[in-house]
């Protein structure tokens, strides 16, 4: 049968070999001849074909199915820059791991408890320390105490007692400790004591503290890193929340694992089901796996290159706090135990630097302990589009580059990050982002379908405040995002914004079910300095506090948007200033008793800071809910309909009935007669909201 591919296609399978031509797609009959063993190879003769000349016409590497360990990350320089794309083979499914399979398990008893476990030699001499073991394709997770709590919320931890020096009123946000006193009974000393991870979860961050010492009479915890911010609970009067990772002594639960180096040995307690005989478990060797390395400080790119169908699995984690991403002040020598926000420091296990034109489609990236993706310096034009990211140790994808005043060679923008579901991600660091542009700009964010992540959804703009930013221009929309949260971080929205960013927009998104630890559980959520950004035809329901949040920013527009069941209340503005802080019209807010609209710890409802009007009005409850309130007593209020129009707020707004099908539980569809349709609402279908089928995608 004639081979059906273009002659200048190469193929790449498992049992090829580098020594072969790659231009069939299988060996031939006398095994002289065939298909190449490596990606590494086919990059080798494409770069070949450049430098002579011979690269007439773009061309595939065709990959065959199969697993591929790697010994080392797949790297593409400038040097490899070409219409050359990197897919899999049709109908077979070719994956690139960066783990190695653990062999030789047996059933052992371990403190009367069946387990089981296998040697790994080098990790008693230190070659290979793992933190992430992988188990018939799910992530295992690291004995912890206390155990995970009951699904939905997974809520149960510990409590610090106290902490030498530290302040629980008065606190400023970068104090930093190293120290802390258990609760008795929390922690038991052992020989294993300093293999312990004290995960911090306060604020909107997990802080891992590694126990360097414990003091059993004192239960003085003393840790190799330092905390970002104090070691209270938000601000709420408590010291933090914290689990133990990695202990040995509270092995038990199934599916937890340890690795004793100094033994050499992983011990896994399998789950329901599971077999000795079948157990498939992979550790990683490697922290990245494809690296597009341009260099854009010397305007040399990475471009043309793209990946299809590939699956990416099994990377390694450890904390970077320090990079370019970093905010607030970090003094030198001092190790910190987070980043401030977001995990943004950390990379990802797909990571392009400089690279233009390049795209990621339809490949499959999991079990890996940073971002999936991250698009770093110097990105233009590049997409991410109808990929699956899941079991992330961090987020899905990052895009960051160039700040105003660093040289605009480094900048990043128009990217495409579209059609992915991303999910199930933040399982190591519990601060991470589904989707985070940070100094971006002409993005374009939508339908990605993001859930079961601990933070924000979507996270846009890298500037506190009003100062200059490159972040504009970024379209997010038609994107549904769902369950985050669950209760064990503050501060985070469905989509978070942040500093001055003409020409965003924020349009016809569906958030729904954000659970926040103590505050902040927001569906859109414009945070310090937001600025001219467009908010429209976006559904916001079921929150832990209000579906709508403004910190402070200035001359947003909030338009045609519905807004239902905030616990807290629907609208909120936390500080007010001396200018309009944005537009409220036309929108559609639903309570269930709670006030409609909340002044926060640094407004009063009464000082008219933003403009509303032609809203339509219900409370769910039928008690006539107060249209505004301040969260501070002395600033008057609550405030009926009468008072409120007297501060001329929505003097042609109406309470009524908007006539939807069934909010409680999310269906929006409004009758033909609703009362909103005379205020100049324009109903908008969100059918097509989440990833699209291939054909659709444009």
């Amino acid at each position: 049968m004639p081979n059906p591919f273009p002659p200048q296609d190469l193929f790449v399978a498992t049992n090829g070999r580098d020594n072969w031509s790659g231009s069939l797609p299988k060996p031939n009959k006398e095994r002289t001849d065939g298909p190449l063993a490596s990606v590494a190879k086919a990059r080798e003769i494409v770069r070949e074909r450049k430098r002579t000349g011979a690269l007439a016409a773009p061309l595939t590497v065709w990959i065959r199915g199969g697993r591929y360990e790697l010994a080392e990350p797949l790297v593409f320089t400038p040097e490899d820059s070409a219409p050359v794309t990197y897919a899999a083979y049709p109908r077979e499914k070719p994956v690139f791991s960066g783990g190695r399979r653990i062999e030789g398990w047996r059933a052992e008893k371990l403190r009367g408890q069946e387990v089981w476990a296998a040697d790994v030699p080098e990790a008693r001499d230190g070659r290979w320390i793992f933190r992430s073991l992988f188990v018939n394709g799910r992530r295992a997770q690291r004995s912890r105490w206390p155990k995970v709590g009951k699904a939905p919320d997974r809520r149960n931890f510990l409590r610090i007692a106290d902490v030498p020096g530290g302040k629980l009123q008065g606190a400023q946000l970068f104090e930093s400790y190293n120290a802390f006193v258990a609760e008795p009974g929390d922690i038991e000393d052992s020989p294993h004591v300093t293999d312990i991870e004290a995960v911090i979860l306060h604020f909107w961050i997990e802080e891992r503290m590694p126990i360097a010492a414990y003091d059993s009479k004192t239960r003085l915890v003393r840790s190799s890193h330092h905390s970002r911010f104090p070691l209270t609970d938000d601000w709420a009067g408590q010291w933090a929340r914290y689990y133990l990772d990695n202990v040995f002594e509270k092995l038990g639960e199934p599916g937890e694992w340890y690795l004793d180096a100094r033994s050499g040995k992983v011990y896994y307690v399998p789950r329901h089901g599971e077999k000795l005989e079948e157990i498939q478990a992979y550790a990683p060797r490697l922290e990245q796996l494809l690296k597009l390395e341009g260099r854009p400080a010397e305007e040399k790119h990475v471009e043309f290159l793209r990946f299809v169908g590939l699956t990416f699995e099994h990377t390694e984690w450890r904390q970077v706090v320090g990079g370019r991403a970093s905010a607030g002040k970090l003094k030198p020598g001092i190790q910190y135990a987070a980043t401030a926000q977001a995990a943004s420091d950390l990379p990802g296990a797909v990571a392009l630097l400089g690279a233009r034109n390049c795209a990621l489609e339809d490949c499959t990236i999991r079990h890996v302990g940073w971002y999936a993706v991250d698009l770093a310096d110097g990105c233009i034009g590049n997409r991410v589009v109808g990929c699956e990211l899941t079991d992330l140790g961090a987020g899905g994808v990052k895009l960051n580059g160039g700040s105003a005043t660093e040289p605009p060679n480094l900048r990043t923008g128009g990217n495409r990050i579209t059609d992915n579901h991303i999910h199930d991600g933040g399982s190591i660091f519990h601060s991470a982002v589904g989707v985070i542009a940070m100094h971006s700009f002409g993005n374009t964010i939508s339908h990605n379908r993001i859930h079961d992540l601990f933070y924000s959804g979507i996270s846009c703009g890298w500037v506190w405040g009003y100062r200059d930013s490159v972040s504009k221009d970024n379209r997010i929309e038609f994107n549904h995002i769902h369950d985050l949260g669950y209760g064990w971080l503050s501060d985070m929205g469905g989509i978070y914004t942040l500093g001055v960013q003409p020409g965003t927009a924020i349009r016809r998104n569906l958030i729904h079910d954000i659970e926040q630890a103590r505050y902040g559980g927001w569906g859109i959520y414009l945070d310090e300095g937001s600025a001219h950004i467009r908010v429209e035809e976006n559904i916001c329901y079921r929150l832990g506090c209000e579906p709508f949040h403004e910190h402070y920013g200035r001359e947003n527009m909030i338009r045609n948007n519905i807004w239902a069941l905030g616990k807290n209340a629907v609208i909120a503005l936390g500080r007010a200033e001396g200018h309009l802080s944005f537009v409220f019209e036309r929108n559609i807010l639903l309570t269930d008793g709670q006030p409609f609209f909340w002044g926060g710890y640094g407004t009063d409802v009464a000082r008219r800071n933003w403009i509303g009007d032609l809203n339509l009005f219900w409370d769910l409850s039928g008690q006539q809910a107060p249209l505004a309130a301040n969260s501070r007593k002395e600033s008057g209020g609550p405030y009926d309909w009468a008072a409120w129009q007297k501060l001329g707020q929505d003097l042609h707004s109406l309470v009524a009935d908007p006539k939807f099908k069934d909010p409680r539980n999310g269906d929006f569809r409004m009758a033909k007669d609703s009362p909103a349709l005379r205020l100049g609402f324009v109903p908008f279908d969100l059918k097509g909201v989440g990833p699209r089928p291939k054909a659709r995608r444009t």
